[in-house]
């Protein structure tokens, strides 16, 4: 399989949103903790999908996506801190892979472009939370990102239920 890592343009996160809502769907459908609660169809997400393609065209998220075979299965963002005190930093949200397309080191290949393209826009600090006890948390240290502590009962998980939250951050630059 031949895979292709890419920033996308707000147009172009338009024309993937249905694969994109698929693979949103796929992840809180396998137990991830991103934000949404079950039941959570692709339809679910398309309203997600166009707000972050809204804020990629103004400039606020860096989208980057991982094609395989022409199709997205995988994505990461990041949102680019705004305020006048953090021009410096951004923050890493939803790294998605299709679990059908997990084991092809994607994960990686988004997160190396994600941080490139952050720090080409200036950015010397990501940080992150994800869910305690995830698969998520195991792979971001494989990474190189710097564990700071977990928050107890954050959110809820997709089938309801307190997790917590770990948080990690990243020079990068």
């Amino acid at each position: 399989m031949t895979a292709t890592i890419r920033i996308i343009t707000a147009d172009q996160a338009r024309a993937s949103i249905a694969d994109l809502c698929e693979i949103l769907s796929d992840c809180i459908n396998g137990g991830a903790s991103l934000g949404f609660m079950l039941p959570f169809t692709p339809q679910d997400a398309v309203a997600y999908w166009q707000d972050i393609a809204d804020q990629v065209e103004r400039g606020g998220i860096i989208l980057a996506v991982a094609d395989v075979e022409g199709r997205p299965v995988g994505t990461v963002q990041v949102g680019l801190a705004s305020k006048p005190n953090q021009p410096h930093r951004g923050d890493l949200m939803k790294l998605l892979v299709h679990r059908s397309a997990r084991g092809l080191g994607l994960s990686r290949r988004l997160m190396d472009a994600v941080e490139a393209e952050a720090a080409r826009r200036g950015r010397t600090l990501l940080v992150l939370d994800t869910a305690t006890g995830s698969e998520a948390e195991r792979i971001y240290p494989r990474f190189g990102w710097e564990r700071v502590g977990v928050i107890p009962d954050y959110a809820l998980w997709p089938q309801g239920g307190f997790c917590g939250t770990t948080l990690f951050y990243k020079r990068i630059g």
